[in-house]
């Protein structure tokens, strides 16, 4: 049974997985959108959201010393995290970002979905 199993597995190894949601963040957070499969979709935005939520309190040291340990090799995308796309859901209590689905893929059919950012 899989009762509260929390996360999708992606069928990856683990760090393999770490890594490419950590990328797919940076790329969220640098482009502002992102076109994948809907279940990489559905994790990314579990952790981008946890990330801005954590980013709406401050730029201060602490802050940007927990966010550079989820997301440690960008530096350009912390910078932009915390200046631009925090301050912008402030007042927002949650659902930073929308999955919009793009149907499906001619090669394997996997359903795409493209994630962006709430304004």
């Amino acid at each position: 049974m899989r009762h509260q199993s929390g996360r999708k597995k992606l069928n990856l190894s683990s760090p393999h997985r770490k890594a490419l949601i950590r990328n797919q963040t940076i790329s969220l957070i640098t482009y502002g959108h992102l076109v994948t499969t809907k279940a990489r979709a559905q994790e990314v935005r579990r952790f981008a959201e946890k990330l801005v939520t954590l980013a709406r309190t401050g730029a201060d040291f602490n802050t940007r010393r927990r966010v550079k340990a989820l997301i440690p090799y960008k530096e350009e995308a912390i910078v932009k995290l915390l200046s631009e796309i925090a301050p912008r859901y402030i007042n927002r209590s949650g659902g930073y970002t929308r999955i919009i689905p793009l149907g499906q893929r001619m090669s394997d059919t996997a359903h795409v979905a493209r994630l962006e950012w709430v304004l």
